[in-house]
């Protein structure tokens, strides 16, 4: 598994833990290392697990909002923990990532990814449908590049 697509992984695991455990953020960094410590010993850099986390948590009412505007039907309280902190993750590096590093179509394709890999069987078309709508609204930034 690449090195990103592993520390992706581990965010999101880390994202549904704290998540789940009731969003004590004084728990956050001992949930990644934990995290970290399991599901990838050895890996070279745990700075862009740690980026990607930190940036979901600092920006989760923006990213709640905007998920809660682009799919009106599915109140975030009602959206599986899973899919929840796929989409905040994977909208996190459409919207603030570092676009020379990771491509806006790069960062859907791998939360679709994460999607099938840790959701549900609807997942990667829940999560796909609702970032690529929020794709298009943002006039799909590097479309001709």
């Amino acid at each position: 598994m690449a090195n990103r697509h592993l520390s992706r992984s581990v965010a999101m695991q880390s994202l549904y833990e704290w998540d789940f455990s009731g969003r004590d953020a004084a728990k956050l960094d001992e949930i990644m290392a934990r995290n970290i410590k399991e599901f990838a010993p050895g890996l070279d850099s745990v700075e862009f697990i740690k980026r990607l986390v930190k940036g979901v948590i600092d920006n989760l009412p923006k990213l709640d909002k905007i998920i809660t505007k682009s799919a009106p039907e599915w109140p975030i309280e009602q959206i599986t923990i899973v899919d929840r902190n796929i989409l905040r993750l994977g909208l996190y590096e459409l919207l603030f990532g570092d676009r020379a590093e990771v491509p806006p179509k790069v960062a859907i394709n791998e939360a679709i990814e994460l999607a099938k890999s840790f959701g549900g069987e609807s997942s990667g078309k829940f999560v796909n449908g609702v970032l690529g709508t929020i794709y298009r609204e943002i006039g799909e930034p590097q479309k001709d590049e």
